[in-house]
């Protein structure tokens, strides 16, 4: 049995060995010397607006004059009048017509954090980033404007699925669903919350009034969502799984919210439930999926920004929570868990993969930002992770997702000289109102779907589903798997292109 000290020795071997084939092949730079913009592997600055232009594309309701997508117009319009309650607005969570309220709040809180951690940076696209966070909790102030309720969704899901049709021709029914104190749902409540919470802060400076709406909306959801337990997977089964069922619990949702809640109001009560409940709510050490069902990561390195950057020692234990996370992700460390393709793309299931690489590279770099601020370090079986390790491993996984990668495929539709051409999304593979102003039906859509053409309409931004385990794509509609986009996939990516646009001279 070799010693403590040797195994370490061959570890440190791996990761130089590791280290200097990532730094000589995918990055002839280092992170934090380069000379900014000399040694760039792509177009961040253009990545970062094409991905916050993507949101345009996925608007539901009246849309405005500035609108840049062009070749979307009006729908939605009567969205919630079954219910006597104005649900118009908010987003299609991906190639469908439905409004899922789950992944929407998800997909606002990660734009919010892009925009609070990298916002500064931005520049000339920080008000579009803005505008993207604000079509979202406008509509998530109307969806929690009655007390103890919150409509969760609106489309009938079965329906609009045996559907393949425009947004604005759309005539599936329109079902609202609603969770409330007898069908409680409280993993969609908590994450409508921290997104409100975390909108809150964006818009602190630039529009006070509305932050403090945001904040004091968010403060009352989260007392129903703690008050009234329950996951809405059973209260609304039947409407909601198998698309947005909540697989890991309503424990991390709460976490996640009251930390929000915590960073930002600085009330001391939200940081007494976070040290009450969070052993409870703070599931396994070896929890590490991030995502739009699973928010434990997230939270605990919020939690560990508190105790390293601003000296909060009684969440000390979440520093370790998260580097155990970090370490998971260091191919050749101990207790490395990841699984990367032969072209190094990180890789959790075969089922839009893409959505853990965008939201993985976010918090490496964002983890990165905090042990910079802190001075301190990562290690890993007695190795020390540096942040620029971390952000060295988040540009590769951003530079695969930009075409750096063994097919030259961008993933980002509109990006590069090849990118998807046949998404799975029904407005994009349908010819716009402008070319064909008539309405096509229902059923009259899947000629175009299983057709080998390309969309007509350009989804810019759209980051998809992504390649299989051995870096194979099939660019076809009907393999959703791999060609259907969704916002929570693309929301992380801002902040991270934000990040390496500015640290390359690009903004």
């Amino acid at each position: 049995m070799a010693s403590s000290s040797s195994s370490t020795h061959v570890f440190c071997i791996i990761l130089c060995i590791l280290t200097t084939f990532l730094l000589s092949n995918a990055y002839p730079f280092h992170p934090s010397s380069h000379r900014p913009g000399h040694y760039a592997s792509h177009n961040y600055r253009d990545a970062l607006t094409k991905s916050i232009l993507f949101f345009e594309g996925q608007r539901s309701g009246k849309l405005p004059p500035n609108q840049r997508m062009t070749w979307r117009k009006d729908s939605g319009l009567s969205d919630g009048s079954d219910a006597n309650v104005d649900l118009e607005g908010g987003y299609y969570d991906a190639g469908d017509n439905v409004k899922f309220g789950f992944p929407m709040a998800f997909t606002t809180t990660m734009l919010s954090w892009s925009v609070l951690e990298f916002g500064g940076v931005m520049k000339s696209e920080l008000q579009n980033a803005k505008q993207a966070v604000r079509w979202g909790t406008d509509y998530l102030l109307k969806a929690t404007v009655q007390p103890d309720t919150i409509y969760v969704q609106v489309g009938n899901a079965q329906q609009d699925h045996s559907c393949w049709e425009r947004p604005e021709d759309m005539d599936t029914p329109r079902n609202v669903y609603k969770v409330d104190k007898n069908t409680p749902g409280t993993e969609v409540a908590a994450e409508t919350a921290a997104a409100l919470a975390a909108a809150s802060m964006v818009f602190r400076r630039s529009d006070p009034a509305y932050s403090r709406t945001l904040l004091d909306r968010a403060i009352s959801v989260f007392e129903f969502a703690d008050k009234y337990r329950g996951s809405y997977s059973d209260g609304l089964k039947d409407d909601v799984c198998p698309f947005y069922c909540s697989y890991s619990g309503y424990e991390d949702e709460l976490l996640w919210g009251a930390t929000w809640l915590h960073r930002a109001t600085r009330n001391t009560m939200y940081l007494n439930y976070i040290q009450r409940n969070g052993q409870v709510l703070g599931a396994s050490e070896e929890d590490f999926t991030f995502g739009w069902d699973n928010k434990h990561v997230g939270a605990r390195m919020l939690l560990s920004k508190s105790f390293m950057v601003q000296r909060m020692q009684a969440l000390h234990e979440y520093k370790g929570h998260s580097d155990s996370y970090i370490c998971s992700l260091i191919p050749g460390a101990p207790s490395s868990s990841a699984q990367y393709t032969p072209g190094g793309l990180l890789f959790k299931m075969s089922d839009s993969n893409m959505q853990y690489v965008t939201s993985t590279s976010f918090l490496l770099l964002t983890y990165a930002k905090y042990l910079k601020a802190s001075r301190m370090t990562v290690s890993c079986g007695g190795t020390i992770i540096t942040p620029r390790t971390l952000r060295t491993i988040a540009k590769q996984q951003v530079d695969y997702i930009l075409g750096s990668n063994p097919l030259k495929m961008s993933y980002m539709v509109g990006y590069g000289p090849k990118y998807p051409q046949r998404i799975h999304h029904r407005g994009s593979s349908l010819p716009s109102i402008a070319n064909h102003p008539q309405k096509i039906q229902c059923s009259a859509g899947f000629d175009m779907m299983h057709s080998q053409s390309p969309n007509p309409n350009v989804l810019v931004g759209a980051i998809v589903g992504g390649p299989d385990f051995h870096d194979g794509f099939e660019d076809q509609r009907d393999n959703y798997e791999q060609s259907e986009p969704a916002t929570y996939m693309t929301a992380p990516l801002v902040g991270a292109l934000a990040y390496l646009a500015h640290s390359f001279g690009q903004l």
